[in-house]
């Protein structure tokens, strides 16, 4: 059975060959899922997408008329996917809801330590042979205000980490978790959370009520010179209006992982290109500003986990009729 897999990399091919089983014929494509490219799926049973794919309505047509049954995403999110022209067209949709946690979790944390310390600034003046202090004055993370938006898995073990370092914690979430109250974590209002937090952290998924969370029309109610971090999906930001938080310093620092217009920037090679987006070549010359391309992720624990899940959700599809952790439009408003 034939399986082709969009946007893949060495190291997807590396973990799904070591994860497939017998008799699955996977045909890996560098391109990215899109109108242009949906013909490559022609005879497969199914596909496997990742966060940049393409996979709105007129792709999801394509999809049902070649034959296509089954979209594997190897990843957490699915904001990209049509889900109602998905179970409109009988295409079952499948992600990997928890690949490693701990991964992102502790990319987070990495973020916030660089950014408060000046690491990445640091690194290159001693490169230099500059070992001046100026401008690389941090503070203690002890006894700071940690603000979770979202604290499922990922927010919770971050929780864990946070707490670890003597800050106090707070949260926001359409439900409490129980792990983060046990840590200490008190859960109050968006508003409230925003306007005593040290540090901001996003790390819920993007739905309508989620998408832009962060815009001009709530950078005032941020504390004054807050460190913002946002792991999770590049749209809970606006990066315009980050920009003019950075620039009358209500935003002290912002650490990104993603970035709401990534699609045509991350997980490639463009350092002999002219970077074409603006917006993003803009928030680049900050010096408050650290940026990672998506790798929040990039763990082999996580990596060896996604090429599991994918491949169960696929074995399970085609033995059973139904993915392990197939996704429906009722979850489009889930936290």
């Amino acid at each position: 059975m034939r399986f082709v897999v969009y946007s893949a990399k060495p190291y997807d091919r590396q973990f799904l060959d070591a994860a497939a089983h017998a008799g699955m014929r996977m045909q890996y494509c560098e391109a990215r899922l899109s109108l242009e490219t949906v013909a490559l799926a022609e005879g497969a049973a199914a596909i496997c997408a990742f966060v940049n794919d393409d996979l709105s309505r007129p792709v999801l047509e394509k999809l049902a008329e070649m034959g296509v049954r089954l979209i594997a995403l190897r990843c957490a999110g699915f904001n990209q996917v049509d889900l109602a022209a998905a179970e409109k067209l009988g295409l079952t949709v499948a992600r990997v809801p928890a690949y490693s946690p701990y991964a992102v979790a502790e990319h987070t944390m990495a973020l916030i330590l660089s950014l408060n310390r000046k690491i990445h600034r640091a690194y290159n003046r001693v490169r230099e042979g500059n070992f001046a202090l100026d401008g690389l004055l941090g503070f203690d993370l002890h006894g700071k205000t940690v603000g979770i938006v979202g604290t499922g898995k990922i927010g919770a073990i971050f929780a864990r980490i946070a707490a670890g370092f003597g800050c106090r914690l707070v949260g926001h979430d359409v439900r409490p978790n129980p792990d983060c109250e046990a840590l200490g974590m008190v859960y109050v209002t968006r508003e409230e959370l925003f306007r005593t937090s040290d540090i901001l952290a996003l790390m819920c998924p993007l739905t309508p009520e989620t998408r832009h969370l962060i815009r001009r029309e709530t950078l005032p109610l941020l504390k004054k010179g807050v460190m913002l971090v946002n792991t999770s999906r590049g749209a809970i930001i606006d990066t315009q209006a980050a920009i003019a938080g950075l620039k009358d310093g209500t935003i002290g620092s912002l650490g990104i992982d993603v970035y709401e217009e990534e699609a045509d920037l991350f997980f490639e090679d463009l350092s002999n290109d002219v970077l074409r987006d603006d917006v993003f070549a803009r928030l680049l010359t900050f010096p408050n500003v650290l940026v990672t391309g998506h790798q929040g992720f990039f763990t082999q624990e996580a990596l060896r986990n996604i090429a599991d899940t994918t491949i169960g959700n696929i074995e399970s599809f085609f033995r059973t009729g139904r993915a392990l952790h197939a996704v429906s439009t009722e979850q489009l408003a889930s936290p």
